[in-house]
This record gives structure tokens, sequence and C-alpha cells, in this order.
């Protein structure tokens, strides 16, 4: 429900979670620190074949991840399931494939997150960012006078207590860009009418039947 995540303070689409967000940010806030957080980005009626299995600059897992790492205070990108599918066995972390009832390939779960091979395979792509604390802490810490050398305390001029839901919009524009970019990259023509038609054509030819 994008509405309900719009109009969320935190911009969460649980309820409960958002409330139990909002009383951490309110503590913090009281204690004089900072809060990061994840956010996560899901990009819905992905075409498959979006990227490149061959070039390294092309993949679309590595652009998602560099966009996203490019915003201020991110400190981490997964894909998928990402780091947990280290600690799983591979009959636990890879997606099995079947195909649907109307004819399409499908996978049973989207552990990938919407990418295999530096290409998105057709699920929902499922991409996560870890976001720091931000570094101007009320409570100030021990840092070191760059004129003295002498030991001082940081300066604290303003801070936000929690960044983590406008770093949310940042995300869903950049991964937007990098998928726009892929999406011309693939079907790209002269106007918007006929990047559509080489679009629709490209789907209507992937049959699976």
């Amino acid at each position: 429900d994008m509405k309900r995540i719009d109009d969320d303070p935190v911009r969460c689409a649980d309820q409960e979670t958002s409330e139990h967000m909002q009383a951490e940010i309110e503590k913090a806030h009281s204690d004089g620190d900072t809060l990061g957080g994840v956010v996560e980005v899901l990009a819905y009626n992905m075409p498959p074949g979006l990227g490149s299995h061959v070039h390294w600059d092309r993949r679309l897992d590595a652009r998602l991840a560099g966009a996203l790492m490019g915003i201020q205070a991110i400190k981490g990108v997964e894909l998928g399931d990402g780091f947990a599918t280290a600690t799983r066995r591979g009959s636990q972390a890879h997606d099995e494939i079947e195909k649907a009832s109307d004819g399409r390939i499908v996978r049973r779960t989207d552990r990938a997150g919407g990418t295999e091979g530096g290409m998105s395979n057709g699920e929902i792509l499922r991409v996560r960012a870890a976001m720091k604390p931000i570094s101007t802490v009320p409570k100030a810490l021990d840092t070191i006078d760059v004129l003295t050398g002498e030991a001082a305390k940081a300066i604290n001029q303003r801070s936000d207590v929690c960044a983590v839901p406008a770093a949310g919009v940042v995300a869903e524009a950049m991964v937007a860009l990098v998928l726009a970019q892929a999406v011309l990259e693939k079907f790209g023509g002269d106007s918007v009418g006929e990047t559509r038609r080489n679009f629709e054509s490209y789907m209507l030819n992937l049959n699976f039947k």
C-alpha cells in the first residue's frame, strides 16, 4: 500500500513496526543520540534480461549497489536475502524454478531479490541499504583538535536524530534511475513510443509455453 507508506511518518508499511520505530527515535532524541537503519526498495513487474551477465560494468546488481552506496551515510547494500545467504547451504540459498499454470517460468521464492548473473530475472526486485547513524551526535564524541593536536570534543551544530525515512526516498529515486538506464539500453529508441514498441515486442516473444 504505497499511500500507507507515503502517509507514514517513517515511511513504514506496518503500523505496529512504525510505532516502535517512532518510539526509538523519540528515545534517542531524549538521550542526545542518533539512529541509523535499513531502507528497502521493491520494483514490481520487472522484465527479465535487464543488465548483463558478461560485462562487469553493466551488471544490474552492481549498478544498483553503486548507486545506493553513493548516497551519503549508506554503509552496506544487499539484494534479496543478501548477507543472510552466506550462512545457508546452497540448497537453502537459491530459488527453485518451475512453470506456472499460465506457462510462465517462475521461481518458488525470491531469495535472489530479482537478479541472477547480473541480470533481472523477472521476479520482484528487492534491494536494501544500511544507513549509519548521523555522525553529528548531540552527545559529543571524543576527537582531536586539528590546530593544536590536543584532545577535544566534537562540535555539534545541529543534527537530525534519524534520516533513514528521507534516505528511503532518495534510494527509490536512485533505483528508478538505474532501472531507467537499463531499460533504455535494452529497448531504447528515438521516442517513448518507439521504446514502448520495442519493450512490448520483447515481452510478447518471451514465450515459455
